[in-house]
């Protein structure tokens, strides 16, 4: 039997492969003290994307017991992978599971933010709207633009073919050729090209601030950018500057540099669509994401291959 550190509540089920298993199962707040603190005493630490698992935590866990570090997430950039197979400590995350969910939310914001929804809602709910009126609330059509995916991993596809039903062109970059149609090379003539932007990709060295002041000039001034993605993807600042000026027409964002703290001058910011961090945020996946989770747990305590180990 392997004890089993969970940093905060899961939904209901979502530890049944655990408690299956005959496997103890300790909450931090029960266990109390902070990760590095009680990571010796546990096999396992079941986390999300929220809990820092740092070198003191790997380190600590390694000079006790502790074996695996599963994550109920995708993202996996709060943890010190090197180190920890330096310590040969497995690390695991959730992949497949939200691509559907976080897909739908993606479109969500491809729609809200070209229409302008935030913003009429916000004149509704504050008594500013009298009436129908032909050149109110006018936003920009969806339908037979061009969609432009920078990353085409399973989410971004999965959005490709909701685009479809659309009758959007979509174009997709990727530092490799994928090989397939559609496949542009260079990220600025993507970003000229399309009228939505949406992005895709894990955040690494590579990909911080990849969508910058430069980019932003590349894209149209009617154009519109989602992300939901990782926050540091985008530079925040040159963001609200472009809306600000009038150089990009929207926004739509789930997700933030340095969230949960969102800087003043985003909630500011002009025709922007702010969800917080909501893509895989339906009860369904949410549950198949801890129980995925859970079972990695167990797979490694009990000597198996996991699923979807993160390569070190």
């Amino acid at each position: 039997m392997a004890r089993v550190l969970v940093t905060r509540p899961l939904p209901e089920g979502g530890l049944d492969p655990l408690l299956a298993a005959g496997h103890e199962v300790i909450g931090l707040a029960e266990a109390g003290g902070d990760l590095a603190a009680r990571a010796p005493e546990f096999d396992a630490i079941l986390c999300l994307l929220t809990d820092p698992i740092d070198a003191d935590v790997l380190r600590a866990g390694a000079a006790g017991r502790l074996r695996v570090v599963s994550l109920a997430a995708v993202g996996y950039d709060n943890v010190d992978v090197a180190e920890a197979a330096r310590l040969g400590i497995a690390v695991c995350n959730t992949p497949g599971v939200l691509d559907e969910t976080t897909a739908d939310l993606a479109f969500l914001l491809i729609l809200a933010a070209n229409r302008l929804s935030s913003g009429a809602e916000a004149d509704l709910r504050a008594g500013r709207w009298d009436g129908w009126g032909i050149s109110d609330h006018l936003g920009r059509d969806v339908h037979g633009t061009c969609l432009g995916l920078v990353g085409y991993g399973r989410i971004a596809r999965a959005v490709a073919r909701r685009a479809e039903g659309f009758d959007m062109e979509v174009l997709h970059h990727t530092r490799r050729d994928t090989g397939l149609p559609r496949y542009v090379a260079e990220l600025p003539e993507l970003l000229a090209r399309s009228d939505t932007v949406s992005l895709h990709v894990p955040l690494t060295d590579a990909t911080r601030h990849l969508i910058g002041p430069a980019e932003l000039a590349r894209m149209k001034p009617t154009a519109v950018l989602v992300n939901t993605a990782r926050g540091p993807v985008v530079d925040e600042a040159a963001l609200v500057a472009a809306l600000e000026r009038g150089e990009l027409f929207a926004a739509g964002l789930d997700v933030y540099d340095g969230e949960p703290a969102i800087r003043d001058e985003l909630l500011r910011a002009p025709r922007t669509v702010l969800l917080p961090h909501i893509g895989s945020a339906t009860t369904q996946t949410r549950t198949i994401m801890a129980q995925t989770a859970s079972q990695a747990v167990c797979d490694v305590v009990a000597g198996r291959p996991p699923r979807h180990p993160v390569p070190a």
